[in-house]
């Protein structure tokens, strides 16, 4: 860690901050705006820096929600969903384009929907059905990456649209720069706007960037600090969200990007803001019940507040989670579980768990979802010095 920098970090539920290879963790007090909150808890450290000096990332606000609408799941909704995700953006909803005339309109405000599909020189792809959809949803920002041949017809028909250079090439690789520095400019106007914190920008000169986003970069770097043996998965299980950073090498895809990591969010397994959400999600999963007798616990743990049932919701989480990327839940990506090596944790659920506390609950996920004895070493950023590491010169 560089000696001449500060580092913080601003999550749902606690602020980390990092200097001299020291990592401070405080509890957020709800009552206070974020900023009054920063400062009264750690101003003598702030105070002994320069703006210039402090660098902070930020999951605090819940991040930008998106919603994408594409032409097919293969190409363009997987593009745009995984730049979005390798972005920092979180997914409310994608809509297939040939069945947009029957899903249902989400009631959420939405910050940023992203139109996409097919490749430069196929028009007439967007027609009268699109304008419909966008008529009756509530948005704060609309970008299209698709074909460049119908972006005329959208420019002119879909106010305030931002068009930007098609993420599918001729080759059908995806090019997703544009979108992700587009997306990433975003986050930060939405930081500057948001009341709560824009305040931050009073003692840093620096650019503030969305945790997630920051952990994703920090990802090819793992290897020098921990005993990390690719392919491996990092888990970060927040107050609001549990993120799941995993390498390339764990799916079979057709996509062909720089970055050697992906990232996927839960937004609704989170062991604090995101609690009952994450208990709705466990009381869902047929073999939870086992779980609990596997944890000696019943279900009546739901109800407790204590340090023990903070421990079995995160070990719920990491069995959800986990789940979600195997072969027993067919979603957006199914994770090869079974060729993994390395399990790395990150965030508060270091500082709750035990390494034996993870190692039982792996071991329970091969044997009862994979049947597999397979056995990934479990890693552990008990210092929190992942989201530290991309900042280092």
């Amino acid at each position: 860690m560089n000696e001449n920098r500060l580092l913080i970090d601003v999550g749902s539920t606690y602020f980390k901050v990092a200097a001299n290879n020291d990592v401070q963790q405080h509890f957020r007090d709800f009552n206070k705006n974020i900023f009054d909150d920063l400062k009264y808890k750690c101003e003598d450290i702030i105070s002994k820096y320069q703006k210039e000096d402090i660098f902070i990332c930020s999951s605090a606000n819940g991040g930008l929600s998106t919603l994408i609408i594409g032409i097919t799941h293969s190409f363009s909704l997987k593009y745009a969903i995984n730049t979005a995700y390798n972005s920092g953006i979180n997914i409310i909803d994608t809509v297939l384009y040939s069945q947009i005339e029957e899903v249902s309109i989400p009631s959420d405000l939405i910050d940023v929907v992203i139109v996409v599909g097919a490749i430069d020189g196929v028009s007439g792809v967007f027609d009268e059905k699109l304008l419909n959809y966008l008529s009756q949803i509530n948005y704060s920002n609309i970008v299209y990456v698709g074909n460049k041949d119908d972006a005329p017809y959208l420019k002119e028909n879909i106010e305030k649209l931002v068009i930007l250079p098609n993420i599918i090439d001729e080759k059908l690789h995806i090019q997703e720069e544009p979108l992700k520095e587009y997306l990433t400019n975003l986050y930060q106007a939405d930081i500057v706007g948001k009341e709560d914190i824009k305040h931050l920008y009073d003692i840093t000169a620096n650019q503030i960037f969305s945790t997630p986003y920051i952990v994703n970069q920090t990802l090819p770097l793992l290897v020098s600090k921990f005993k990390v043996a690719d392919p491996y998965i990092l888990i970060d299980i927040g107050g609001a969200t549990t993120d799941i950073h995993y390498s390339k090498d764990l799916v079979d895809d057709n996509m062909v990007i720089d970055n050697e990591y992906d990232r996927l969010v839960f937004k609704k397994l989170g062991v604090f803001k995101s609690k009952e959400s994450l208990i709705f999600s466990a009381k869902n999963n047929e073999f939870v019940y086992e779980l609990l007798a596997y944890l000696k616990v019943t279900e009546n743990i739901f109800d407790e507040q204590s340090e023990k049932a903070l421990k079995i919701l995160m070990q719920l989480a990491i069995f959800l989670v986990l789940c979600k990327v195997s072969n027993y839940n067919k979603a957006y990506v199914t994770l090869k579980l079974n060729a993994l090596n390395s399990l790395v944790f990150t965030g508060g659920i270091t500082k709750v768990l035990q390494q034996e506390d993870i190692e039982n609950i792996v071991s329970f996920f091969y044997k009862k979802i994979l049947n597999s004895n397979h056995n990934p070493s479990i890693v552990m950023d008990s210092n929190y010095d992942i989201w530290t590491m991309a900042t280092r010169d």
